[in-house]
């Protein structure tokens, strides 16, 4: 496969006098890609090797901005690629959230996530995103076809100056992973920034959607209704279940009211939900995702990537807030999970600590998705490995999930990029006070709390056995299980 290196050399030259022109095969790469969308040939063969990228119009966003690229690697995850016509030379490999729960690869996913992403490549640095070669749940698949990504584009490009791995959401637990596999000193990332990152890992970091799919059903008794074939709930949905979306919305209508004005709901209904909502301790306006989560990826998770194990407890577990809290707790469904089931999802998405570049965290205070105390997880997961020297966190005085200030993105990148380059770690209050700069371009606010330190992850989600220590996977038991024909979730 040609090397564009010496292309881009040049490309880098033009860039300072004009635009680079499209190439002339654009109409006709579109056309291969709509194609294998809608044929359904878009997935190589394991033995085809994958074409080269494929130059491609950029987002609106990055109009006369950047040359972009789409392609398809050798696994079948979509990617799309951004080089500035200004690049500074360093490159942000992107993790984007989720998991998505599409059978393929989805073309689209990458392309959005570039657009989201548009003020990295504004600040000057080529951009890379995968969209994964499937959908459904895998963090060390998404790790692996991240880091394909990056040698495919240092394969076609050239090797960037500097590479920093970007994890947004489920993302941040991908690109963690990232910097634990591939992130060794002297290696290929330099740095990593994990913004509103699901940090908990997967043994733990959805224990309080396993109390949601429980609690909900003692309350609501139509998930399944006890007309419908029943399953335990630990399962999210049986398998040959035909329940959409919009079928669960109707259903937690139906016993809450929530998407009505209180004013419209039955008592009933306004009971139901202040108890779900008190005992669970969600944000009303994200109830809603955190059901579809406890539903449709817990069925992911069991089903198709455990062969039907249970990964998940409620053991011990002492629900309260409720009107009733002994009726709560003698009424809602329990149960233990299966050892081997916790051993694989810990093995693909636990984290051990074991950092060996700079990490730069940011995240909302009133983040109703992926809530603060994964911060507080994530401090004690790499205290316990000995590694904190190597992380910074910051918080901001937002109630967003991906929607975090441009100003705030830019200025965190140019933080991390700061610390690689000289080695002066930054802290919280640098961090926050150099933000000006950038929200004097973008103009979309500077929201730090410099002072702020998230509560432990056992204050704001009841503990299992074991649930006080960190990390949830040790190195040790990392390398014992890495031995075990099998272990974790297959790609």
């Amino acid at each position: 496969m040609r090397t564009r290196s010496s292309v881009l050399e040049r490309s880098r030259a033009r860039a300072r006098i004009r635009r680079p022109s499209r190439r002339t095969g654009l109409l006709a790469s579109l056309a291969a890609v709509v194609t294998a969308i809608f044929t359904g040939t878009g997935t190589p063969t394991a033995q085809a090797a994958a074409p080269p990228p494929s130059a491609t119009a950029c987002p609106a966003e990055l109009a006369a901005k950047a040359t972009c690229y789409t392609g398809q690697d050798s696994n079948g995850a979509y990617y799309a690629i951004a080089v500035p016509n200004r690049w500074n030379g360093s490159l942000v490999v992107h993790a984007h959230g989720g998991p998505d729960l599409g059978a393929g690869s989805d073309p689209e996913r990458s392309v959005d996530d570039l657009a989201r992403w548009s003020v990295m490549v504004d600040e000057g640095y080529a951009w890379a995103g995968s969209s994964y070669r499937r959908g459904g749940y895998g963090t060390r698949m998404a790790a692996e076809d991240t880091e394909n990504l990056r040698r495919l584009f240092v394969e076609e490009f050239g090797k960037p100056r500097r590479t920093y791995v970007h994890g947004q959401s489920w993302g941040g637990n991908v690109a963690a992973k990232i910097v634990e596999t591939y992130g060794r000193k002297h290696g290929p990332y330099d740095g990593a920034l994990l913004t509103s990152g699901v940090l908990g890992g997967g043994s733990r970091g959805y224990d309080y959607r396993v109390d949601l799919r429980v609690v909900y059903q003692y309350y609501c008794h139509n998930h399944p209704r006890p007309t419908e074939p029943q399953y335990p709930l630990w399962q999210g949905l049986r398998a040959g279940s035909t329940m959409t979306a919009a079928g669960l919305r109707a259903r937690l209508q139906e016993c809450t009211g929530y998407a009505s004005a209180p004013q419209e709901r039955t008592a009933l209904q306004q009971r139901n939900l202040d108890d779900i909502l008190a005992v669970t301790r969600l944000p009303e306006r994200t109830l809603e995702s955190h059901l579809r989560f406890a539903t449709f990826t817990f069925r992911d998770i069991v089903h198709d990537r455990l062969g039907g194990r249970n990964p998940f407890s409620n053991q011990g577990v002492r629900y309260a807030g409720s009107h009733d809290d002994a009726a709560l707790n003698a009424g809602v469904e329990r149960f233990a999970a299966d050892p081997t089931a916790v051993r694989d999802l810990s093995y693909d998405s636990d984290l051990t600590g074991k950092v060996a570049i700079p990490v730069l965290t940011m995240h909302a205070i009133d983040d109703p998705t992926a809530f603060v105390e994964h911060e507080a997880a994530y401090r004690a997961t790499l205290q316990g490995a000995h590694r904190d020297r190597y992380l910074v966190q910051t918080f901001t005085r937002e109630s967003e999930h991906s929607e975090l200030s441009d100003a705030e993105y830019a200025n965190s990148l140019a933080a991390l990029d700061t610390w690689v380059r000289t080695g002066r770690k930054p802290t919280p209050r640098s961090v926050a006070d150099s933000c000006g700069a950038f929200d004097r371009t973008y103009a979309t606010g500077c929201f730090y709390d410099a002072g702020f330190h998230p509560s432990p992850y056992a204050s704001r989600v009841q503990p299992r056995p074991g649930g006080l220590r960190w990390p949830a996977m040790t190195a040790a038991q990392e390398r014992a299980w890495s031995r075990i024909d099998g272990v974790g979730i297959a790609p």
